[in-house]
C-alpha cells in the first residue's frame, strides 16, 4: 500500500511540474504561416524542435504582432517568436535562442517608378507602414521617419496595396511568400533598400515570469537543436 502510494505522490509531483505554456507569434511567411488552422513555417519547425527536445507540452497561436507581444510580455508560462533582441526588451524575457535571421529594408510598389534612393536618410520623404512594438517601427521613429502603426505585417501590406501608404519594411528573401498571402503576382512588389542596423536575429523568448525549470529546460533543448543539421537547413531557409 505503502509503495502505490508514493507511486501517486511521484505521478502527482510530476504533473504539477509541467506547465501550461502558450506560444504565440505572427504571420510572418515563411517562417510562420497559418495552413488549415495550423501555425507551420520554418521558423514555427525550429520552435517545436526545441520544444520537443526540452518535453514540454505547449500550443502555438498566431496573432496580430502587436496582441502577441502584449500576452508575451504580460502573460507568465507564454513564449514568443521570431522577436528581435533589444535593450528595451532584455529584461522582459528569457531569451532561449535564434529560429530566424532577418535582413530588413523597404519593399514598394513595383510601378512606384518615383520611388527611387541609394540611401537609408532619403527615405524620410515617404510614408510608411510598420507593425506596432516590431524593432523597424523603433528604429525608424528614433531616426524621425514618418510611419504608420499597423497591428500586423498584413495590414502594413494591405495599406501598401491601397496606396494609402508609399512603403512597407520587411525582408526581400520573404516577398514571394508574403505575395503568395495575399494573393498578388510577386512581382507587383519590388525592395528597394536595406536600412542600417536592421540586420537581426528574431529570437524564440519566455516571458520573465515562466517557470524556470521550463525556461532551463527549452535552454539546453535549443543548444541541442542548434547543432543539428536540420536546424542550419532551416535557420538559412528562412
Amino acid at each position: 500500500m505503502r509503495l502505490f502510494i508514493n507511486f501517486l505522490l511521484i505521478i502527482s509531483v510530476h504533473g504539477v511540474a509541467q506547465p501550461n505554456l502558450t506560444v504565440v507569434t505572427e504571420l510572418s511567411p515563411p517562417n510562420q504561416m497559418l495552413i488549415n488552422n495550423q501555425v507551420t513555417g520554418y521558423s514555427t519547425e525550429l520552435v517545436k524542435m526545441i520544444i520537443s527536445e526540452a518535453q514540454l507540452n505547449a500550443s502555438i497561436s498566431m496573432y496580430p504582432w502587436a496582441r502577441a507581444y502584449k500576452m508575451a510580455s504580460h502573460n507568465s508560462n507564454t513564449l514568443i517568436y521570431s522577436m528581435a533582441r533589444t535593450t528595451e526588451r532584455e529584461a522582459l524575457f528569457h531569451w532561449i535562442g535564434p529560429v530566424a535571421q532577418f535582413k530588413m529594408g523597404f519593399v514598394k510598389l513595383t510601378e512606384r517608378s518615383d520611388i527611387n534612393f541609394n540611401d537609408t536618410e532619403q527615405a524620410k520623404q515617404y510614408k510608411i507602414a510598420v507593425q506596432r512594438h516590431d524593432l523597424a517601427s523603433q528604429v525608424l521613429v528614433k531616426r524621425g521617419f514618418e510611419v504608420l502603426l499597423t497591428t500586423d505585417i498584413q495590414k502594413s501590406y494591405q495599406l501598401l496595396l491601397a496606396r494609402k501608404v508609399d512603403m512597407v519594411v520587411d525582408d526581400a528573401n520573404y516577398i514571394a511568400a508574403m505575395s503568395e498571402q495575399l494573393a498578388i503576382n510577386a512581382n507587383t512588389l519590388t525592395f528597394v533598400h536595406a536600412i542600417e542596423g536592421l540586420t537581426v536575429a528574431g529570437y524564440l523568448a519566455a516571458n520573465i515570469n515562466t517557470d524556470e525549470e521550463a525556461v532551463k529546460a527549452l535552454q539546453q533543448a535549443f543548444l541541442k537543436v542548434k547543432n543539428t543539421e536540420k536546424y542550419h537547413q532551416l535557420i538559412t531557409a528562412n
